[in-house]
């Protein structure tokens, strides 16, 4: 396979440029996260749905994302990330128009499937595209920068979304349109086509199509055995774990795969993205969990509820520059260990602390902790992972790392969900999740707080598994000795 390189513009203007289009995509992408989950409670009420329903308004967005963000990277890498993320930016952005002007659940988690094409075709590209702005030596900055921006997205949203939720949960999409708007014309104009392309190969239709059946099949059958009843949901398991057996031996043979797996043959480049899916199931449960915590159990309002969220990102926004400009300096694996231990620790208190009367200045120690120590990992990983591969290899590697955060939410909301709705009653369940559990007695509320603790406990053995696969990971990589496409010397 060969390919043409297109000489990126490296100006000074260009990269700080470039890294802006990115950061814009970053904020919309986590408030549009947080100012919906903090909407949930209000949907469940307002649409009259059941809860799988409401959950599948919330996942059906990952769950697309995931499908499509590997292909995403593999088209990038073709076709240019320019037109892929100018692309992602407008079909996000008209998805969220529509979205606020229906009533049907149906639709709504059609439309919220369609935002997922946007945010895939975004999320695939926004890492390579600041690799490719950027040399080396910078790279752990911009990366923290887009990390800060979506430590800020972070804060905003879940206090923004509560105001907009006090509106009508619509705004809560409407909110995204001007927003998309700026960043789809923003980057149409700043971007330059600088990506390497290979637009001779064919595109993996088989290994698409494998994949997005077998995932789609396999969180139905989670979310519904999760939620409602394991009862006649195998059909749907073994189904899509068929199709993702016959996705990796069709990547194993056809010569334009969507998912490179060679590049999983260097130990380190394998373990740094497995470190990512599990601390993306701690931090997306994190949030997910004390959305109906603070709505439900302690009853408050949405504009309450999201700011009492606010410790998370304040860590998050915080360490994330600060671990950028330290990876460009520093060894980036010893702040990797660091953060995940400091993630492991919070885990550990909710897990041990929470209750129904906890006090929240204890609480948001905890999530402040819990957000320092997600700042700390995420810029060196990234940067690490990015840095590791050559350029006509970032969308593929970007699209793998995003693959994973969103294979983690997915799964952080499904097994989450089911620990906790597992000890509740039906009743006392839906009460919770529509926000209308704060005149219910202590032991009626009991069995859902226990919910949360194990939930808890889950979390902390995950993360505490990342920290080990930290500790393994080799401290160099040696993608380029895999692929001939990958030739040492064609990076920063």
């Amino acid at each position: 396979m060969s390919a043409v390189t297109e000489t990126p513009k490296r100006g000074i203007d260009y990269k700080w440029m470039a890294l802006s289009v990115t950061s814009i995509g970053a904020l919309m992408a986590s408030m549009n996260s947080g100012t919906l989950i903090i909407a949930l409670p209000t949907l469940l009420r307002d649409l009259h749905t059941s809860l799988l329903t409401l959950i599948w308004i919330l996942l059906a967005y990952n769950v697309t994302q995931t499908v499509f963000v590997l292909n995403g990277g593999r088209l990038s890498d073709m076709y240019g990330r320019k037109r892929l993320y100018v692309l992602g930016f407008s079909v996000f952005t008209l998805a969220s128009l529509l979205a606020g002007f229906t009533t049907a659940p149906s639709l709504l988690i059609a439309l919220r499937a369609v935002q997922g094409v946007g945010g895939a075709f975004m999320a695939a590209n926004s890492s390579a595209i600041v690799a490719d702005a950027f040399p080396k030596s910078q790279l752990g900055v911009a990366i923290g920068t887009n990390q800060m921006m979506i430590a800020v997205g972070s804060i905003l949203g879940p206090i923004v979304g509560g105001w907009l939720t006090s509106l009508g949960w619509q705004w809560v999409f409407w909110f995204n349109v001007p927003i998309g708007v700026v960043g789809t014309v923003w980057a149409l104009v700043t971007l330059k086509g600088a990506a390497p392309k290979d637009a001779r190969d064919p595109v993996d239709i088989w290994g698409n199509a494998t994949y997005a059946a077998g995932f789609a099949l396999l969180m139905i059958g989670l979310s519904i055995g999760g939620i409602q009843s394991w009862n006649g949901v195998g059909r749907y398991i073994l189904a899509g774990l068929a199709f993702l057996v016959a996705f990796v031996l069709i990547e194993r043979r056809v010569k334009a795969p969507m998912l490179d797996l060679r590049l999983f043959k260097d130990r380190s480049f394998t373990l740094d993205n497995a470190q990512v899916f599990l601390n993306s199931i701690v931090r997306f449960a994190l949030t997910f969990l004390f959305v109906f915590y603070f709505q439900g159990a302690k009853g408050v309002d949405a504009v309450l509820a999201g700011i009492m969220l606010g410790p998370v990102a304040v860590g998050l926004l915080i360490a994330s520059p600060l671990a950028g400009r330290m990876a460009d300096k520093a060894h980036p694996r010893r702040l990797i260990v660091t953060g995940l231990g400091l993630t492991t620790l919070a885990m550990l208190g909710f897990a041990t602390l929470l209750g129904s009367h906890t006090p929240y200045l204890l609480i948001a120690a905890l999530m402040f902790l819990a957000g320092v120590g997600s700042g700390l990992f995420n810029s060196p990983n990234s940067s690490l992972i990015m840095g590791s591969v050559a350029p006509d290899r970032r969308g593929v590697a970007a699209g793998v790392r995003t693959l994973l955060m969103s294979v983690g939410s997915v799964v952080a909301i499904i097994f989450t969900l089911s620990v906790v709705v597992a000890r509740v009653p039906r009743d006392v369940m839906l009460k919770v999740f529509s926000g209308l559990a704060s005149n219910l007695p202590d032991e009626t509320l009991s069995p859902f707080i226990g919910g949360l603790r194990e939930a808890f406990w889950l979390l902390t053995f995950v993360s505490a598994a990342s920290l080990v696969l930290a500790l393994v990971t080799p401290r160099t990589h040696t993608i380029a000795a895999h692929s001939p496409q990958m030739v040492p010397g064609r990076g920063d």
